[in-house]
This record gives structure tokens, C-alpha cells and sequence, in this order.
């Protein structure tokens, strides 16, 4: 029986407070088992983010239950939050968000060697010339093209060796021939390393290559249907 690795029933968060608050997510029921890729889609404002967020122990949920990789996030502190994260969750942001002042090399270890890791930059090394960048070491962000920097934050998010792999918009920032290099670098390296996938999109053939699709619509999701694999 395949391992259920997100279990999320009945959550619900709020964000802000008094008139400007908005309730982001409203009684979200999702299951995804092991080794799953699974697209998340709707119109912008729906969720979609936020629900990434709360899968990576982001933001805090006001009721509900949060099971992640076995673990119940729910009343964590935020220490043991972080703790988990880095161990079972790598995050692909559509912004990137590496570091300026640091190598592409640094950028992908500094995040190791703060969890304690006891070879941070040659397993920083080893990802990214898995990842095609293997010359582009000591380049710093702004040396490098958006594809490749996206290449430099997939290798941060696959480097610590996380059950789960969690993108938002991986594509949103890069011309279609990039965007699809960058999805082919991201659905491979899950396949082969057994993770499960969860990605956020507007982009329906991205979405398409997911073993199936959960459209959300304020705040709720409306399908959720089983996994089917798709082709890629």
C-alpha cells in the first residue's frame, strides 16, 4: 500500500486581523502519497501559495490538522518546525531567492552547514553539477542567467535530500525554452530520487505532466481527483 506523505483535513487559516482579515483557507481536506507529483491550480487569490506554505510549515494553521512525512506540525515550536523543514521539505520559489552576495556554490551549501551537515559544500558541489552547472560554481547570482539561477535554487532545495519538493511558480519568472528545461530538471530529479512533488502553476502543460491536478477556488478544493500518471 503506497505511504501517505502530506495528510491535510479540515484546514482553515486566516491571515491578518479585524476588517483587513482574510480567510485564505477554508476546511482543505488533501492526501498525497509517496513519490506523487501532484499540480496545484486555480485562478490567482484561490490558495494556492498559502497552501504550499502550510505544507512546508510556512504559516500556521488556526484549525485543522497538518501531517507531514509521518509528522504532526500542529503545536511544533518554531524551532522544531524549522528543524523538519530542512530535513523533509525543499522549497523552489519562482523569485529564486539566493543570497547576492554569495556564490552559487555558497548559496547551496551555507543552508547545510547551518543545519550541521558534514560535508556541506561538496554535497553543495555535487548538486550543482548534477543540476548543468558544475562551471558556474564561484558565479554569484547576478552572473547568471534566470534559468540558471533557478538550476542554483533546485540544487539548494535538493541537496539536503528531502521526502518532498514543493515549487511555486518554478517557471513563473522564465521564457517558455527555459520553463521547460528547468520543469524537465525538476520532474527527473524527483522520479530518480523517489521524492514527492507538489508545484504550484498557471501553466496548464505543466500542470499536465503531474500524476494528477487539485484545482482550488477561494480558498476550498474543488477536485482532487486519484493519480493517474501523466506522460511527460
Amino acid at each position: 500500500m503506497t505511504e501517505t506523505v502530506i495528510e491535510l483535513k479540515d484546514v482553515s487559516l486566516t491571515l491578518g486581523e479585524g476588517p483587513s482579515s482574510v480567510h485564505v483557507l477554508k476546511g482543505v481536506d488533501l492526501k498525497v502519497a509517496s513519490g506523487e507529483a501532484t499540480g496545484i491550480v486555480g485562478p490567482s487569490g484561490s490558495g494556492k501559495s498559502t497552501l504550499l506554505m502550510v505544507l512546508a510549515g510556512l504559516e500556521r494553521v488556526d484549525g485543522g490538522t497538518v501531517r507531514i512525512a509521518g509528522e504532526l506540525l500542529n503545536g511544533k515550536s518554531e524551532d522544531r518546525i524549522a528543524s523538519f523543514r530542512g530535513r523533509n521539505v525543499g522549497i523552489v520559489f519562482q523569485s529564486f531567492h539566493l543570497i547576492p552576495n554569495m556564490t552559487a556554490l555558497e548559496n547551496v551549501a551555507v543552508p547545510l552547514e547551518l543545519a550541521g551537515h558534514p560535508d556541506p559544500f561538496g554535497v553543495a558541489e555535487r548538486e550543482l553539477v548534477a543540476v548543468g552547472l558544475g562551471d558556474r560554481l564561484t558565479h554569484h547570482p547576478g552572473e547568471l542567467s534566470g534559468g540558471e539561477q533557478q538550476r542554483v535554487a533546485i540544487a539548494r532545495a535538493l541537496a539536503p535530500s528531502p521526502r518532498i519538493l514543493i515549487a511555486d511558480e518554478p517557471t513563473g519568472n522564465l521564457d517558455q525554452a527555459t520553463g521547460r528545461q528547468v520543469a524537465d530538471l525538476l520532474f527527473s530529479k524527483a522520479a530518480e530520487r523517489g521524492m514527492t512533488l507538489v508545484l504550484v502553476t498557471h501553466d496548464p502543460a505543466l500542470a499536465a505532466r503531474c500524476d494528477r491536478q487539485v484545482s482550488m477556488r477561494s480558498g476550498r478544493i474543488e477536485t482532487a481527483p486519484a493519480a493517474v500518471k501523466a506522460s511527460a
